[in-house]
C-alpha cells in the first residue's frame, strides 16, 4: 500500500532550504506562551519520584480522565488519553471502519489532509461532500452524500482550513445522518478554544451512540509538542479502541499528562480569551493586507486560518514554492486541502510577523 507523505512536510523542508529569510505560515503551531501552569508542572514532575516515570495506565491518568469527563459532561470511562488529536482521530475511524457498517469515510472537500491519509491507512474509502463558499457544511448534501457504505462522517469545527465554525443545528443533523446510515459521525473540535464567533457547538450536545469527539491540548495550552489529546466515545465502542491504543502507543506522555492536568485546574478562562483577541487583531492585519493587494480571501469565525486567492496565481505546489523564493512568504497550496480550493493559498496566523508577512504578500501581489 503506497501511503503519501503529507504536503506540510515537502513545503516545511522547501522554506527551511530557502537562501532568504522567509515568513513560516505553514504549520499551525501556536507562537504564544503555554499556560504557566503547564511549565510548573513538567517543573514539579522533575522532583517525583522514580516510578512516576514509569509506564502510566494505557488509557491515560485517571485524574486527567476524570477532569476530561466533567468538563466534557461524559463518563470518564468514555475518555482515552491519546498521542495528541492525531492518534484520537486515527482511533475514532478504525472504530467506525471495525464495526462491519460500510467501508467509506465522507469526508469535506476542502479536507484536513490527514484524514484522507488515515482513511488509505486502515483501508478504508474516501467520498466527498464539499462544502459552501463560506466553509460550511449543509447536512442535507451530507446526507445525499451518505450510502449503506458510509463508516464515518468525518468533520472538524473549528475548521482547518477554512475557519468555518459549525452551529448547533449543523452538529444534531449531521449526528441524525450518522444515525440513520449506522454510521459514526466524527467531530475533531481542537480548535474548539479558538471560537471566534460564539456559535461554536460540541456534537457531545447531541447524546447519540453514533459519535464520537477528539480533542487535545496542542493547540488550546499552545503546546503541539507535548502530544497530550484525548477521544470521547460510547461505552460500547470504547474498550476495542483501548486495545489499540495499548497495541499501537502503549500509552501517552506521563509527564505531559501531568502538566496539562495541572493546567486544567489551575489557568483560568482569561489565558484563553488572550490568545483569541490575539487572533482577532492578526486576522484584522492579515486581511486588511490582502484587501490591498487585491485577493479574495476568507475570514475565519475560528481556527487560525486564512485562505486567500490571487488572481492569476493558483494554489499549486509550485506556486508556493514560488513564492517562498520570490516573497518570502511560505503557505499551504490550496491543491493540499482537495479539489475545491485548488485556487487558494492558506496561511496559518501563528507567527508573530504576521504584519511582515503580510507587506510582503501585498509588494509581492502588488
Amino acid at each position: 500500500m503506497d501511503y503519501e507523505t503529507p504536503l506540510f512536510f515537502r513545503v516545511m523542508e522547501y522554506a527551511d532550504a530557502a537562501d532568504r529569510d522567509v515568513v513560516d505560515m505553514v504549520s499551525g503551531n501556536p507562537d504564544w506562551e503555554p499556560p504557566e501552569a503547564l511549565r510548573d508542572g513538567l517543573r514539579e514532575y522533575a522532583d517525583l519520584e522514580p516510578d512516576r516515570f514509569q509506564y502510566p495506565p494505557s488509557e491515560g491518568l485517571l485524574e486527567l480522565r476524570e477532569e476530561i469527563a466533567a468538563r466534557r459532561g461524559v463518563d470518564a470511562e468514555q475518555v482515552i488519553v491519546t498521542n495528541g488529536a492525531g492518534e484520537a482521530n486515527y482511533l475514532a475511524m478504525a472504530r467506525a471502519l471495525e464495526r462491519d457498517s460500510g467501508n467509506e469515510i465522507l469526508l469535506t472537500d476542502p479536507v484536513y489532509p490527514y484524514y484522507p491519509g488515515k482513511t488509505t491507512m486502515l483501508g478504508g474509502t474516501q467520498r466527498f461532500v464539499a462544502t459552501e463558499d463560506d466553509g460550511q457544511l449543509d447536512p442535507a448534501a451530507v446526507r445525499a452524500a451518505a450510502s449503506e457504505e458510509t463508516a464515518a462522517i468525518v468533520v472538524t469545527t473549528p475548521n482547518n482550513p477554512t475557519g468555518a465554525v459549525y452551529p448547533a443545528e449543523t452538529m444534531r443533523e449531521l449526528v441524525a445522518v450518522a444515525e440513520a446510515y449506522d454510521a459514526i459521525l466524527i467531530s475533531d473540535e481542537v480548535y474548539d478554544h479558538y471560537d471566534l464567533s460564539g456559535a461554536f457547538a460540541s456534537a457531545l450536545e447531541t447524546d447519540s451512540a453514533h459519535r464520537i469527539v477528539t480533542n487535545a491540548f496542542s493547540k488550546s495550552m499552545a503546546i503541539t509538542g507535548v502530544r497530550v489529546g484525548y477521544t470521547i466515545l460510547p461505552p460500547e465502542l470504547v474498550d476495542d479502541a483501548k486495545s489499540r491504543h495499548m497495541l499501537v502507543n502503549v500509552a501517552t506522555t506521563r509527564p505531559g499528562q501531568y502538566a496539562v492536568l495541572n493546567a486544567l485546574r489551575e489557568t483560568g478562562p482569561d489565558y484563553y480569551e488572550r490568545n483569541r483577541e490575539r487572533l482577532r487583531e492578526r486576522v484584522t492585519t492579515f486581511t486588511d493586507a490582502l484587501e490591498a493587494a487585491g485577493a479574495e480571501y476568507t475570514r475565519p469565525d475560528g481556527s487560525f486560518y486564512v485562505m486567500a486567492r490571487f488572481d492569476g496565481y493558483p494554489g499549486t505546489l509550485a506556486n508556493v514554492e514560488r513564492l517562498i523564493d520570490e516573497g518570502g512568504v511560505a503557505g499551504m497550496p490550496g491543491e493540499a486541502f482537495g479539489d475545491s480550493r485548488t485556487a487558494w493559498l492558506r496561511f496559518a496566523l501563528v507567527t508573530p510577523r504576521v504584519e511582515e508577512a503580510a507587506e510582503r504578500l501585498a509588494t509581492y501581489f502588488d
